[in-house]
């Protein structure tokens, strides 16, 4: 509410009043705004959950492989005995049972799960790492573990796998 006095009149008249209509619409636009600036929460948390959550799936995908690669290598150093005293130096074989030992022994050591298979001159590796999420699960997503595979192939000198 405001008073405002006549000019044009003399200082004895009475002072009149002015009102002012206050738009109702206004107290509607407050739900609407902070609805949306709710969903915008929401929005900006999924956004920040599939960047960092998203750059661990990257990491964890990377370190199996990295796991594989270096369990297949740990397996493919797994030599038979006999092979190691052979004439030919062509003859190198892996052991078997000892290939899978000490791939396993690698992935317990990374904390990772995995398979192991032996075949001829070549161990392969799948490694498992375990990632959970920081963020996305409140969305329901769990689990960003990284899966790999790799395999090391044993070579004598300076063969190669073509020759």
């Amino acid at each position: 509410m405001s008073h405002h006095r006549n000019p044009s009149s003399s200082g004895n008249a009475a002072p009149t009043t002015t009102y002012r209509n206050v738009d109702q619409a206004g107290g509607s636009d407050r739900g609407s705004v902070a609805l949306f600036m709710a969903l915008f929460a929401v929005a900006l948390i999924a956004f920040a959950g599939l960047v960092i959550d998203g750059g661990a799936a990257l990491a964890a995908r990377e370190h199996a492989h990295d796991v594989a690669a270096q369990a297949a290598r740990a397996g493919g150093d797994a030599l038979s005995p006999a092979s190691l005293h052979a004439t030919n130096p062509g003859d190198l074989a892996i052991d078997p049972a000892a290939a899978q030992a000490a791939a396993q022994r690698y992935l317990r050591l990374m904390q990772a799960t995995g398979t192991i298979t032996v075949t001829g001159h070549d161990v392969t590796v799948t490694a498992h790492v375990p990632r959970r999420t920081v963020i996305l699960s409140a969305f329901g997503i769990h689990d960003i573990s990284g899966t790999a595979t790799a395999t090391a192939t044993v070579l004598h000198g300076g063969t190669t796998g073509g020759q």
